[in-house]
């Protein structure tokens, strides 16, 4: 599924319009966005989490030429699935 498919259905479980599904939908979005880059984490019970994850520099190698190389530190968003949604991708 797609965004764009994320939005039809949404408008369709709603009878909302496309274009107030589709507001709904980048406000939602956009919220969790802006909250993943201030630091902060998320939780959907039932879906999962989201969080962000830290990572310090490192040495690594270019694989095209082994040179070695210097990966600089980064956050990453993480997510991590909750037990109901697991469940039932598992049935």
């Amino acid at each position: 599924m797609n965004k764009s498919e994320l939005i039809e259905a949404l408008a369709t479980a709603t009878e909302l319009p496309s274009r107030e599904a589709s507001s709904v939908t980048q406000t939602i979005l956009g919220t969790m966005i802006e909250a993943l880059a201030k630091g902060e984490s998320i939780e959907i019970r039932g879906f999962g989490s989201f969080t962000v994850k830290e990572y310090d520099s490192y040495f690594g190698r270019n694989p095209k030429t082994g040179e070695k190389i210097k990966v600089d530190p980064k956050r990453l968003p993480f997510f991590k699935v909750g037990k109901e949604l697991r469940e039932q991708v598992n049935q």
